[in-house]
Parts: C-alpha cells; sequence; structure tokens
C-alpha cells in the first residue's frame, strides 16, 4: 500500500463520555509520530461542524493541553447529533456529502475519524463508500464511543466502564442514605440511568451489591425485558417487609409488555425523531404510590453518569486511548473502513487488546444484553453480567485538582482559515 500523504480530520459526535477525549488523544498523539499525516485539524461539533468549514489548527493546541485530554470530560471538540440520511431526506443528504467532500478537497484532508456510537459510526460508514466511489484517497475509520454499550463486535464501548463505574457508587451512597432512615412504614428509592434500548448501564449497576445478596440495588429493570407490573410491585413488597427500604434501578428506556416505552413522552421527540423520555422512574413512583402506598423517591442521574470524569475507571481511559492510535494505525497501513474495537483475552485476570471490524458490520445496529445473562425472573443481572462488567471499571484516572475542584482543561481553537463559501 503506497504511503498517503495529506492532513487529518478527527471529530466527536453524540452524546460525551467521561473518556471520549482520551480517544482523540490518542488519535493526535499517534497521528504526530507520522510524517505522512502534516496537519491535524479538529472538526467543531462533528460533521456539522465540517459541514460548516469549522476547523481547528491542532497543531496551536500545546501539548499539555492534549496530554490532559485523557482526563477531561464531555466532548473537548464539540459534538452534534445530525444524521446524514439517504433513506428518508436523499437529496439533502446528497447535498451534504457533496459539501463534505468539498471541504475535505479543500483542506487536503486524506485521514478522518469519527469518534462515536450507532449513528457516527454510520456516518463514517458513508463517508468511506462516498470516497471509494468517488476515487478520492482517504482513509476513514470509526472510534467506538457510547455508555450506552450497544455498538456489536467490540467487546464493551469505551465510555461505558466510567458510567458504570460511577452509577454504581452512587447506587451505594444511596442506598446507605435509604438505608439509614428506614422505619417500619418502609420506603423505596428509584434511581434511573441512561439506555433507550439496551440495559447495559442498568445491569451493571450490580456491581454495588458488592457480592452480598441484600447490599441494594435491589431490582434492576432492563429495557430489553417487558415489565410486569404485578411482579415488579410484589418484588418491592417482599423487599420492604424484609428490609424497610427497597432501591429500584431502572434503564430510561423501559418498555412495558405492548413494547411501548413507560417514560416516553410521545408529544416531543428528538433529532432522530424518538419520542423524548421524560421518566421511566417517576412512572414507577406513580405506580408504587398509587397501588400500594409506599414512600418513594426518584433519583435521575441524567448528564452526571456520563461527565463524571472524577469517578471514571482508569481502565476504561486507557482503552478509549488506545481505540484512537489503533485507529490511527490502521489507516497509516492503508485500512479504511473499519472501526477500533476492543477485544477480551481472558477476565481474571483481565487481558484485552484492540483490533479491527469493518465499518458496515457495526453502523445502526444494536447489541442486547443476552437473556441469559439476567436471573429467571427478569429483575437482578446474574454473575455472568458480574463477571463481564467487574474488570470495565477497575483503576482511577488522577484529575488535577486545584483549590479543591477539578482542573480539566480547554482547547484553544485555533481557527483554520476557511476556503469555502458559507453553507447554504
Amino acid at each position: 500500500m503506497p504511503e498517503l500523504v495529506g492532513n487529518l480530520l478527527v471529530a466527536q459526535s453524540g452524546g460525551p463520555t467521561a473518556v471520549i477525549n482520551a480517544s482523540v488523544a490518542g488519535v493526535i498523539q499517534e497521528a504526530g509520530k507520522n510524517e505522512c499525516i502534516e496537519e491535524i485539524y479538529g472538526g467543531l461539533n462533528g460533521i456539522l461542524g465540517i459541514l460548516n468549514e469549522d476547523l481547528i489548527d491542532i497543531n496551536e493546541e500545546k501539548a499539555r493541553t492534549i496530554a490532559g485530554l485523557k482526563y477531561t470530560p464531555a466532548a473537548a471538540l464539540g459534538t452534534c447529533r445530525y444524521k446524514i440520511d439517504f433513506k428518508k431526506k436523499p437529496e439533502k443528504a446528497a447535498w451534504d456529502m457533496n459539501r463534505l467532500f468539498e471541504v475535505f478537497q479543500a483542506h487536503n484532508i486524506r485521514y478522518f475519524f469519527y469518534a462515536g456510537g450507532n449513528d457516527s459510526q454510520d456516518t463514517a460508514n458513508k463517508i468511506h463508500e462516498e470516497a471509494v466511489k468517488r476515487g478520492y484517497e482517504m482513509r476513514v475509520n470509526g472510534v467506538p464511543k457510547t455508555i450506552d454499550n450497544d455498538l456489536p463486535h467490540t467487546d464493551h464501548c469505551p465510555g461505558y466502564g466510567s458510567a458504570v463505574k460511577y452509577c454504581s457508587v452512587t447506587t451505594v451512597e444511596v442506598g446507605l442514605d435509604v438505608a439509614c432512615m428506614a422505619t417500619d412504614d418502609g420506603s423505596c428509592c428509584i434511581i434511573e440511568v441512561m439506555g433507550r434500548s439496551a440495559g447495559w448501564i442498568a445491569g451493571g449497576t450490580v456491581l454495588a451489591k458488592q457480592g452480598h445478596a441484600d447490599n441494594p440495588p435491589h431490582i434492576i429493570l432492563l429495557p430489553e425485558i417487558p415489565f410486569d407490573e404485578e411482579a415488579f410491585l410484589g418484588k418491592v413488597q417482599e423487599t420492604v417487609a424484609r428490609l424497610k427500604y427497597c432501591i429500584v434501578i431502572v434503564g430510561e428506556g423501559l418498555k412495558n409488555k405492548a413494547g411501548e416505552e413507560i417514560g416516553a413522552d410521545k408529544s416531543r421527540v428528538d433529532s432522530f425523531g424518538h419520542p423524548l423520555l421524560s421518566g421511566a422512574a417517576e412512572k414507577l413512583a406513580e405506580i408504587i404510590q398509587g397501588r400500594i402506598s409506599l414512600k418513594t423517591r426518584t433519583v435521575k442521574l441524567g448528564y452526571a453518569q456520563r461527565a463524571a470524569e472524577h469517578c471514571a475507571s482508569a481502565t476504561d481511559s486507557d482503552e478509549a486511548f488506545a481505540c484512537g492510535v489503533a485507529a490511527v494505525k490502521a489507516a497509516v497501513e492503508g485500512k479504511s473502513g473499519v472501526m477500533a474495537k476492543i477485544v477480551r483475552l481472558s477476565s481474571a485476570p483481565y487481558k484485552w487488546t484492540t483490533d479491527l471490524q469493518p465499518l458496515a458490520d457495526v453502523a445502526n445496529v444494536e447489541h442486547f444484553v443476552p437473556r441469559d445473562w439476567v436471573s429467571e425472573d427478569g429483575f437482578m443481572p446474574n454473575e455472568k453480567f458480574v463477571e463481564y462488567a467487574r474488570p470495565l471499571i477497575e483503576g482511577e484516572v488522577k484529575v488535577p485538582m486545584e483549590g479543591g475542584l477539578p482542573k480539566y482543561v480547554v482547547l484553544e481553537k485555533v481557527r483554520v482559515e476557511k476556503k469555502l463559501p458559507p453553507r447554504a
């Protein structure tokens, strides 16, 4: 494969994670080792920023700032939820693709890396296929990211381990709080975590039990398993009768037996046309209070679970960085249209490596929690899940502190001069 000389562009997409910047650091630091890569650019706010020719010069950033991305949460380059949709909006998608390649050509982009989840890998795949179709020499590779952990073919996704670590720690702490106030009247606390279709985050909070059956959480509700109201209420009552309190974890996308999300607000939709999930925990609280008159409170972790760098997993951060490195190495070696992935070699002791998967195998495919990883009654992940998730939360990311608070880095974002007319 002949050497391809030109500039590199990296961008981020979708919901951020505690370690998505570590992946970008991996891309940038590995790119700097290769003479065939001349300039390194960042796309602001994902594919949307690239369409607007909003690029920054990474070479203008301080080396210590790039190193600091390894312990800085959110998306340092900015992100977006923008879909190039040839099925529903073919004319607009074709226009977008033409515009993208105008930007690529104007700035001699020969290496493009997109860090993100399902839709992001789909976008990367479309750009790869379009480059081949146009005969434009460019290597396009994906870097996996999503706390939802629902990308196929990778053992797990960067971002997931840190989200599970934070959610599990929070469950332990909230559990202690609720338990210390438990009285004969009993109480229930419902903690809602992210996960529209897949229950990986909710399931991962089983680690909070730390091997003790009576430790919280006492019930974990996954979107993959239809919600049985009667069985759920019975489980809550049995737990409260025994322990005087009950901690419930619910994935935001919990569905009833008809397949409807119990927390969906169908009057509002997101940028991809999905009904907004406005509160599975609140719905469960209404059911409990209305049916069995039990004091119930809710906790919605929201953005905190994907931004909690102070509680990030060092294993997760190392893997995120390695995926960025692997994507660049693959591109320099001539590979395009692939996503870096994590391969588990063993669980105890935990050993892993990286490999590559064709983007076409990953794009818009969701990976769900296997049914045999959950108890027969559907209320608790079993030892298979524990064995899978436990090593992913190991280790702590060392975050510099100043005045008692984390000192994260912020990019200077020196703009690259635009060469094209403004986007219409």
